[in-house]
């Protein structure tokens, strides 16, 4: 179970202090797109995580975009704010963080993660060797598939064993 625990967990990306990871000696930083930085399917970023972002390069820390997303989602959103990304990642198959990775010229040492799910961008991140950020999703609206994993991250993180008998196709019938 520890390949799905974050690092740290915070309630928005926002949160995450970059001088802090700075003075951590982070150089780049993979960051999901959908419900990490904006909604699902959205283009738009709030002025708070734009500002976040621009922040980055104060620092010198570099950031990526890695995305399970297709490259018409993912590729007008990244060149948009100048940022290298790698749509139709994967996640979490390690191939699209190494690609990430090897984009942001850095290590696995100095590389971080950040993104909203346990399944994809914290089990990936850790199975590469990265250091995981797990923030809370911007939205509850999300793709249907996602929506039902929230459901075991909420155990995951909770460090509880499901609880079955509540689901109602476990029950017993009277």
């Amino acid at each position: 179970m520890r390949v799905l625990k974050p690092a740290q967990r915070f309630n928005r990306v926002t949160e995450v202090n970059i001088a802090g990871l700075a003075a951590l000696g982070v150089k780049g930083v993979i960051l999901d797109l959908d419900n990490t930085l904006t909604e699902w399917k959205r283009q738009e970023l709030c002025p708070e995580v734009a500002q976040w972002l621009a922040d980055f390069s104060k620092y010198g820390i570099k950031a990526c975009i890695l995305s399970n997303g297709v490259e018409n989602r993912v590729r007008p959103f990244a060149l948009g704010r100048n940022l290298p990304y790698v749509a139709k990642a994967r996640k979490p198959r390690r191939k699209g963080f190494l690609r990430a990775i090897k984009l942001l010229g850095t290590t696995t040492e100095n590389t971080v993660v950040i993104g909203d799910q346990v399944f994809t961008d914290v089990w990936g991140g850790n199975r590469t060797g990265l250091r995981t950020i797990l923030v809370r999703p911007l939205s509850r609206h999300e793709f249907i598939g996602t929506r039902l994993v929230r459901h075991l991250e909420r155990w995951v993180l909770a460090e509880q064993p499901p609880r079955w008998r509540r689901l109602r196709f476990f029950r017993k019938k009277p």
